[in-house]
């Protein structure tokens, strides 16, 4: 069975499902994409990591991790290898070095641990066939037009929480004290352990760093 690596473009707030998210991998030298919907709280972890932020305490990936290294093991990859009924199949390839065994897993769950191991993401090429959509085509166009239902989102598909819009729009001689009340607000949602939040409020700061 030929694998394809994947990697992840963007983790977004689905319109089709409330509360829901997509998390959407994209194969690596390719353009095909392959959106995968998952829960909220496993959006919020994948963010963590793709933002290199590090929560007060461990979450519940983190731990896995914190479990597997302990007694000397470590991911090898994730590998979706089946899509079924609506349903993406994936498992966990984790070694000690000299064997390795296989772990059923939620995708959403797979990849988030593999986002922790540097551990590459795979999928069957038969699924990537067959469910991926590449940027231009009809079905691209029909999730894309999902994804824009929410007016809580911009264009890129980011969250934007509406008492926080003012970042956006405000003078450049404003910067340095956005970015000095944004960090504040950072510490502030790290602390109280709400990663979504902080998430977003990280990519308020990049924007604003990206525009000086």
């Amino acid at each position: 069975m030929k694998k394809i690596d994947l990697e992840i473009l963007d983790v977004s707030h689905s319109g089709t499902s409330s509360g829901a998210y997509a998390m959407v991998l994209v194969e690596k030298n390719g353009n095909r994409r392959l959106p995968i919907i998952i829960g909220p709280s496993v959006a919020q972890a994948i963010a963590i990591e793709l933002e290199n932020m590090k929560p007060s305490r461990p979450l519940t990936h983190d731990l896995f991790k914190t479990s597997l290294t302990t007694f000397g093991l470590s991911v090898e990859e994730v590998f979706i290898y089946k899509y079924e009924e609506g349903v993406f199949f994936s498992k966990l390839i984790i070694t000690d070095g000299s064997k390795t065994i296989e772990i059923d897993a939620r995708s959403s769950d797979a990849v988030a641990i593999a986002l922790r191991f540097r551990a590459p993401i795979r999928c069957a090429e038969a699924i990537l066939d067959s469910m991926g959509i590449s940027p231009g085509d009809a079905a691209n166009e029909e999730v894309e037009s999902d994804f824009d239902n929410d007016d809580d989102f911009d264009e890129g598909g980011e969250i934007v929480f509406e008492s926080d819009m003012g970042d956006f729009e405000k003078s450049e001689e404003n910067n340095e004290k956005d970015l000095v009340d944004l960090r504040k607000k950072l510490e502030i949602a790290i602390e109280n352990e709400d990663y979504e939040s902080a998430a977003q409020i990280q990519k308020s700061i990049e924007k604003i760093e990206s525009k000086k």
